[in-house]
C-alpha cells in the first residue's frame, strides 16, 4: 500500500470556517440525540443516525463541489447539512414520515437518514445538475449504493472523453466537462457484501473520478471486524488495488475518524488527486465510534465490552474537536459552550417546527372526520358511532391510518342506512382513501415524461426492397442507426465490443462507433447495471446489455432495490431511464433457457418488463423506450436470431406500443394468451387444432409491465368464453400473473362458460437436449391436447375424449 498519510498540522483555514465546521458537527449529534428520543416516546417509528462519523463527514464536504455526485448510506446526515442539500428540520420532517416536500428526499417513503436531491422537475424536466451538488436517492441495504457509485463515475468519464457524448448539444446541463467526481460512502461492515469488491474491481478497470469513503468503526451492528474482514484490517486487504509507477489501480488513503486536521489534509488531497487524475481512490477513515450503537432498535451495550465502551467515548470525534480547537486557541471552552447550547436550542426549536408542519395537517383532518362521524350520529344516535368519534378524538398522535379506519368503521355501520348525512360520510371516505393512495402510491412510474405521455405509435414500414434477413441483423441494424442519432446513447456489456456480441447483434459497431459507445465489460452483471444505472441518473442514455436472462439474477438485487424504487422513493424526483438488454426463454440446457418471470414481476415493479415475439418487435420497443423516461428491461428471444424476419423500411423510426396486445390469428372457440419464444409453438398448434375445427385466437401480450392497457384480452374472451394462458415459466408463475390481470383487473371471469386454464413449464428448469426441452417446457402436442380437452368439457359430444 503506498503511504497516503499527511502529517498532522494545523490548518491554514480561517478559524470562522473551522468554528462553522464545529458547529454543524455539534447541531447533527445533537440532531441525533433528540431524533433518537422522538423515537422512543412514540413520536417517530424508527431511527437511525450518523453520530460519531461527524468529523469525516465534515472534511468530506469541504472537497465535495457543485456538479459532484454522492452515493452514500444512512450515516452522512453531517455530510448532508454541510453541503447544505439538508437541513436540520428537513431531518426531523423524514424521521416523522411527513408525506409531503417538508421531506424532499422521499416526503415520507424512505426511513430517516435516506438522503437524495432534486434533479427532476415538477413537470418532469431535469435539471442542471452541474450547477447542483448531487445526491443520488439511497437505499438501505448495505452496499447497494456501489453499483450505482460505480456509474455516476462512469459518466464522469464519458462526459470527458467520448467524442459523442460531447457533440451532444444537452452535454453541459449535465457535465462540466466531466470534472465531476462521485463520492460513495460505506460502512466497514457492508465491505463484506460482493457489491463492495466488484464495482471497486471495475472502477479500478475502468480509471474513473470514484471517491470512496470507509466509516470504520469496528463493527457490523453487532459484528466486529475480525469477523468481518480477512486479517480484520480492511486497508491491508485492499493493498492489491494500489496503484503502481506503471501500473494504475485505485489510490489508498487511511487517516484517524477523530483527527480533524488530518482528515481535512487528507481528503483536500485525495480528492484534488481524484478530481485531476480522472481516476480512483479509497480514503479508509478508521478509529471511528458509534455512540448510540446502530439503530433505536436495541442498545449496542449489549454486545460492546465496557472497555470498548470507555474506548469509544474518550476517541469521540468531536469531542477531540474540541479539544484540539482550544488547544490551538481557535476558540475558548466559553465561547464553544455557548455555541452548543445555541445548537441545543436551535435543534429543540427546528425539531418543534417539523413537528407542527407534520402534525398540524393530520389534526385538521382528524378534526374533520370526527365532525362527519358526529354529524351521522345526529341522525342515527348508535353508541358504536359515538365511541368511534369519541376514540377517534382521545388519540394523543393521530395518524391518517387511524382517521381512514375510523371512517371505514363508520361507513360500516351505517351501510344499511340512506340518507344526505350517510352519504356524506361515504364520499368523505372514499375522497380521504383515494387522497391518500395517491400521497403513499404515485411516482412509482414517471407520470410526467414516461408511458403516457410517449406512448406513440409508429407502424414498421415494408417496401419493395425489404428483405428477409436473420433476426440479429434487424437488432444491429437498429443499433446502428441509434448510436449514429442519439449521442447520448452507449452500449456495455460482456462481449460486445471487440467480438460484436456472442450472436453477432453488435457486429461491426465497435470498430464503427468506438470504446465510448459501445464497449465491453468484465463478468460482473451487478455492476454492469449498477453503471448504467449512474449514467442514467446523470442524463445519458445507456443499453445495458446482460448476456443471457439467466444471468441476471446476478443483478437482481440493484434491479429490484435501486432502478425499481428509484422513481418512487424519491417521492418523482429522480429518475434513471436505463435499458436492460438481455435474451432469453428456450434454448438448451439448464442455465442458457431460463424464463423466471414471475420472479421478475414479483421484483421490479417500476421497470417496464418488455417480452417480444421477434426482433422486429424488439428494436420497435427500443425505440418507444428511448422517447421516455422510465426504465425498462427487454427480453428477446435468444433462439430468435438466425430466424429470418422482413426488415422494416422504416428502422430506427418506427415504434412500438407499450401494454398493447396484438391479435396474431383470430378465432372464435378458445383465446390463448403468451409471448415471447412461446408465439412460434402456440401457431404451430393452432395449424393441428384447425384440423379438429377448432378455431383458437391467438394474443401476444407484447409487455407484462405494462400488460394490456386497453383491455383486449377481455374483449376476446367476451367473443370466445375460453381462455388458456401460455408461458414457460415455472406453475404459478407468470402465468397467473397474466390470469389475475384479465380475470379480475379486467373483470373477464363473468365471460367465461369453462374454467380458465393455464400452461406452463414444469417446476424444474429445463433438461439439456430437445428431448429435454420437449419434456421440460410446453410444446406443441401439450398445447394441442389441452385446448381439445377444454373443447371436450364444454361440448362432449361434439369433441369426444382423444384418450
Amino acid at each position: 500500500m503506498q503511504n497516503n498519510t499527511v502529517p498532522l498540522t494545523p490548518l491554514p483555514l480561517p478559524k470562522e470556517e473551522i468554528i462553522n465546521d464545529y458547529r454543524i458537527g455539534f447541531l447533527s449529534r445533537q440532531a441525533s440525540l433528540v431524533g433518537r428520543k422522538e423515537v422512543l416516546g412514540g413520536k417517530a417509528k424508527f431511527g437511525i443516525f450518523g453520530d460519531g462519523k461527524e468529523v469525516a463527514q465534515l472534511a468530506m464536504a469541504r472537497a465535495f463541489k457543485e456538479g459532484d455526485w454522492r452515493s452514500g448510506y444512512y450515516r452522512d446526515q453531517t455530510f448532508m447539512f454541510a453541503i447544505e442539500q439538508c437541513s436540520i428540520k428537513q431531518f426531523f420532517a423524514q424521521l416523522y414520515a411527513d408525506a409531503s416536500s417538508n421531506d424532499p428526499a422521499s416526503a415520507g417513503r424512505q426511513m430517516n437518514s435516506h438522503f437524495a436531491t432534486t434533479f427532476i422537475g415538477p413537470q418532469g424536466q431535469w435539471l442542471d445538475q452541474a450547477k447542483i451538488k448531487n445526491s443520488s436517492s439511497d437505499i438501505s441495504p448495505t452496499g447497494g449504493q456501489m453499483a450505482r457509485l460505480l456509474g455516476l463515475a462512469y459518466a464522469s468519464k464519458l462526459y470527458r472523453t467520448s467524442q459523442s457524448v460531447k457533440a451532444w448539444t444537452r452535454a453541459s446541463n449535465f457535465s462540466n466537462k466531466g470534472n465531476e467526481v462521485a463520492f460513495g460512502t460505506i460502512g466497514n461492515a457492508s465491505t463484506s457484501e460482493g457489491l463492495f469488491w466488484e464495482s471497486l474491481n471495475a472502477a479500478g478497470v475502468l480509471q474513473v473520478p470514484m471517491a470512496l469513503s470507509i466509516w470504520d468503526d469496528g463493527y457490523g451492528i453487532s459484528v466486529p471486524n475480525q469477523y468481518q474482514t480477512t486479517k480484520g484490517d480492511l486497508s491491508k486487504v485492499l493493498a492489491g488495488f494500489a496503484s503502481e509507477a506503471t501500473i494504475p489501480g485505485v489510490s489508498l488513503y487511511q487517516c484517524a475518524g477523530y483527527d480533524y486536521p488530518e482528515l481535512v489534509a487528507t481528503y483536500k488531497k485525495a480528492i484534488e488527486h481524484c478530481r485531476t487524475t480522472h481516476t480512483p481512490c479509497v480514503i479508509h477513515v478508521t478509529q471511528m465510534t458509534q455512540p448510540q450503537g446502530h439503530s433505536t432498535s436495541g442498545s449496542h451495550e449489549r454486545y460492546k465490552s465496557v472497555e470498548r465502551l470507555e474506548y469509544e467515548q474518550s476517541f469521540d470525534c468531536l469531542a477531540h474537536m474540541k479539544q484540539w480547537m482550544i488547544e490551538m486557541e481557535i476558540c475558548t471552552q466559553e465561547e464553544l459552550s455557548k455555541l452548543e447550547e445555541e445548537a441545543v436550542k436551535e435543534v429543540e426549536s427546528l425539531k418543534e417546527s417539523a413537528w407542527k408542519d407534520f402534525y398540524k395537517p393530520i389534526q385538521k383532518e382528524r378534526d374533520s372526520a370526527v365532525k362527519i362521524i358526529e354529524k351521522a350520529k345526529q341522525s342515527y344516535p348508535i353508541p358504536e358511532l359515538e365511541k368511534i368519534a369519541s376514540d377517534l378524538n382521545k388519540i394523543t398522535f393521530p395518524l391518517r391510518k387511524h382517521i381512514q379506519s375510523a371512517l371505514s368503521d363508520s361507513v360500516m355501520l351505517l351501510r344499511n342506512q340512506h340518507s344526505e348525512d350517510t352519504s356524506g360520510l361515504v364520499s368523505t371516505f372514499l375522497k380521504y382513501k383515494k387522497t391518500n393512495q395517491s400521497l403513499y402510491s404515485d411516482h412509482l412510474w414517471n407520470e410526467k415524461n414516461g408511458l403516457s405521455s410517449k406512448n406513440k405509435v409508429v407502424e414498421p414500414t415494408y417496401d419493395t426492397e425489404s428483405v428477409n434477413i436473420d433476426g440479429r441483423q434487424i437488432i444491429l441494424k437498429y443499433f446502428d442507426f441509434t448510436l449514429a442519432h442519439r449521442p447520448e446513447c452507449f452500449v456495455i456489456g460482456e462481449d460486445v465490443g471487440v467480438l460484436g456480441g456472442v450472436n453477432l447483434e453488435f457486429e461491426g459497431l465497435h470498430e464503427k462507433f468506438g470504446e465510448s459507445q459501445i464497449s465491453d465489460t468484465g463478468i460482473r452483471e451487478a455492476s454492469i447495471l449498477g453503471q448504467g444505472i449512474g449514467a442514467a441518473m446523470r442524463g445519458l442514455r445507456p443499453i445495458v446489455d446482460i448476456q443471457y436472462l439467466d444471468y441476471l439474477i446476478y443483478a437482481l438485487q440493484g434491479l429490484s432495490d435501486d432502478l425499481a424504487t428509484l422513481h418512487y422513493r424519491s417521492a418523482g424526483t429522480q429518475a434513471a431511464p436505463v435499458i436492460i438488454r438481455t435474451k432469453g426463454h428456450r434454448l438448451e440446457g439448464i442455465w442458457h433457457t431460463g424464463s423466471p418471470i414471475g420472479m421478475l414481476l414479483g421484483s421490479m415493479r417500476g421497470v417496464h418488463l418488455c417480452v417480444p415475439r421477434n426482433c422486429v418487435q424488439a428494436a420497435g420497443m427500443y425505440q418507444t423506450l428511448l422517447q421516455q423516461d422510465d426504465p425498462a428491461l427487454v427480453i428477446e428471444v435468444l433462439n430468435g436470431y438466425r430466424v429470418k424476419e422482413k426488415c422494416p423500411s422504416n428502422i430506427g423510426e418506427y415504434a412500438i406500443p407499450l401494454g398493447k396486445v396484438e391479435v396474431l390469428s383470430p378465432g372464435t372457440d378458445i383465446s390463448l394468451v403468451t409471448y415471447g419464444a412461446n408465439i412460434r409453438i402456440a401457431m404451430e398448434a393452432i395449424k393441428k387444432l384447425k384440423n379438429f375445427g377448432i378455431s383458437v385466437e391467438l394474443i401476444d401480450v407484447q409487455t407484462l409491465l405494462p400488460f394490456d392497457l386497453t383491455h383486449e384480452i377481455k374483449k376476446s374472451i367476451e367473443k370466445t368464453n375460453a381462455v388458456l394462458f401460455l408461458d414457460e415459466d415455472v406453475p404459478g408463475g407468470s402465468t397467473a400473473y397474466m390470469m389475475q390481470q384479465v380475470l379480475e383487473i379486467q373483470g373477464a371471469y363473468e365471460y367465461l362458460d369453462a374454467p380458465p386454464r393455464t400452461l406452463s413449464a414444469r417446476d424444474h428448469r429445463a433438461a439439456y437436449g430437445s428431448d429435454g426441452d420437449y419434456f421440460s417446457k410446453p410444446n406443441v402436442d401439450d398445447i394441442v391436447h389441452l385446448v381439445y380437452a377444454m373443447m371436450h368439457e364444454r361440448s362432449p359430444l361434439e369433441y369426444p375424449s382423444e384418450l
